[in-house]
């Protein structure tokens, strides 16, 4: 048997263009002498389809998919996943489904077991999980259809679970595990879920063909990376991460297994690519082309240009530089030789002006309060509502360049340079932007070493450095990746060996700005545990205040 993985990019709620998209695909296995051609979890409608699936239009028209996939089921067997309803009046009214098409017909249902709800996942809210397992005979084959997180409770080491599909599946002797995934980008899930395949394997002894999807559906990121595994537990075949591909595998070779492919896996480059992806994904996706972002000759907004120029293409992309009378001449010299390395426009409005005017139609209000905050903030909602109105005057959507670390303390102004469509480094730690920018310069310098070597610094007052509040980046970030990463308390921080006054410092400062984060862009994730969707704090909330 020839099996066909369609490693496709979809768009939620895009019925027309996704179907489109599979029926293309289906033609190329035909032309690859597959057998059989397999498409992720809910490929019909893109996942996360999220409370689109609370309409019951949305799910007739994911029926009608499935149902003109079918009719192109001649000559070839599909595997697709879509919603599915459920008949029964108790319990949720859908199921996460693997429709399995032949002849022009639906041959086999099976719908999906383990459902996540945790960190970006929220399946149980809309899902009801399966209560049977059948495998599907094709060709004399017995195959075991499983959907994604149907494999993540090998052994039911998964406490989240109390039965482990596969395992009930066994009895009936499948020849190999097909599964259809929709398993989003973490620079560490890559290597985790080779390990869980990996140990699926060797636990049953079957090959396995796993498919997964690409793209971006605004914050979460598919990397790809369809597996084939050989029985033995080798990789036999590892597809490339970010790209669509549609790639055939004879099943007799698979068994007899005897490679060992595998892509180097490093997390600067993954992070990299990840992101390009997300923005280009982004604004293809809604329909939008150029971006414009605020250029000040730092490092954050210079690594935000690289990407937005990598992913839209240097023409769509516009940097405005708007010095005060606090900026440095080097700052703004790093911003222009940036712009022209990159080929990118710019454009300079001084924003001292517009502050002076500010500070006059103030003045007999803050009459008596020295310099604070206040006139700092004033400066980056300046430089917001610029580039705001570059926006919306030319149809550019804005970028938003706060790190992680930055976003984690509330080092940012709201309304300000916190403003944006998307925020492209909200979940990258200030020390890994440093990497990324040197990742960038390999080739040769594309941001300027002055940009990456010179104190990291806000500039809204005399000589300021963001040491003068904050603690070095290395030691802050150690600190908050142990908290929002690994959810460790203030007592398990310090036990480490960080500074008491440090640790309650910085995480109070993260407690109290989580309204700060509830009012800023959409966040790209890339790392396990990113600010958005998958972390859920109270604003109003006392631990650690």
């Amino acid at each position: 048997m020839k099996i066909a993985i369609a490693q496709l990019n979809f768009f939620v709620g895009d019925f027309d263009g996704n179907l489109a998209k599979m029926l293309k695909a289906v033609e190329e296995a035909k032309s690859q002498g597959a057998d059989l051609v397999a498409f992720p979890e809910l490929a019909t409608c893109g996942y996360p389809p999220r409370d689109f699936l609370e309409f019951d239009d949305f799910i007739r028209r994911a029926e009608r998919s499935v149902q003109l996939l079918a009719e192109a089921a001649q000559g070839i067997a599909i595997a697709v996943g879509s919603p599915s309803r459920n008949p029964v009046i108790e319990g949720k009214d859908l199921f996460n489904s693997a429709y399995f098409l032949e002849d022009g017909k639906i041959k086999h249902v099976q719908h999906k077991a383990l459902l996540p709800t945790y960190d970006v996942f929220d399946e149980y809210r809309y899902f009801e999980p399966a209560k049977e397992f059948k495998v599907v005979e094709f060709k004399g084959q017995k195959i075991a259809l499983s959907i994604c997180e149907d494999l993540w409770n090998l052994g039911n080491e998964n406490p989240l679970y109390t039965v482990v599909p596969m395992d009930e599946m066994m009895p009936q002797k499948p020849d190999f595990i097909l599964n259809l995934s929709a398993s989003p980008f973490t620079y560490k899930h890559a290597k985790e879920r080779i390990r869980v395949l990996k140990a699926n394997v060797q636990r049953y002894k079957l090959p396995m063909i796993y498919c997964n999807q690409i793209g971006s559906q605004t914050e979460i990121i598919f990397d790809g990376g369809s597996l084939v595994v050989s029985p033995d537990g080798t990789i036999f075949e590892e597809m490339p991460y970010w790209q669509e591909m549609v790639k055939t595998f004879d099943l007799d070779t698979v068994v007899k297994g005897g490679q060992n492919v595998e892509q180097v896996k490093e997390k600067i480059p993954l992070i990299h690519d990840a992101l390009v992806l997300g923005i280009r994904d982004y604004f293809g996706k809604l329909g939008f082309k150029q971006a414009i972002l605020g250029l000040s000759g730092g490092i954050d907004s210079a690594v935000v240009a690289v990407l937005a120029a990598r992913a839209l293409g240097e023409d769509n992309v516009r940097g405005l530089l708007m010095p005060s009378q606090f900026s440095s001449d080097h700052s703004v010299n790093d911003a222009r030789e940036l712009a022209i390395n990159l080929g990118m426009q710019y454009d300079i409005v001084p924003i001292e002006p517009v502050f002076n005017s500010y500070m006059t139609a103030l003045e007999p209000h803050f009459w008596g309060h020295s310099f604070n905050i206040a006139e700092e903030n004033i400066q980056a909602r300046i430089r917001g509502m610029l580039v705001m109105a570059i926006s919306n005057k030319f149809g550019n959507i804005v970028l938003n360049t706060t790190n992680k670390s930055e976003m984690a303390v509330g080092y940012g102004t709201l309304y300000g340079d916190m403003c944006g469509g998307l925020s492209v480094l909200a979940d990258v730690y200030k020390t890994e932007v440093f990497e990324l920018a040197r990742y960038m310069n390999k080739d040769g310098i594309v941001i300027p070493e002055n940009t990456i070597t010179k104190p990291p610094s806000a500039e809204l007052r005399p000589n300021q450095k963001d040491s003068d509040s904050l603690p070095e980046y290395d030691i802050l970030d150690a600190i908050l990746y142990q908290y929002i990463e690994k959810r460790q308390g203030p007592t398990e921080i310090i036990a480490m060996g960080f500074d008491e006054k440090t640790v309650r410092r910085a995480l109070r400062l993260v407690n109290i700005n989580e309204f700060k984060r509830h009012q800023a862009a959409p966040v790209l994730r890339v790392s396990p545990k990113a600010f958005g969707v998958g972390r859920r704090i109270p604003i109003v909330g006392k631990y650690l205040s």
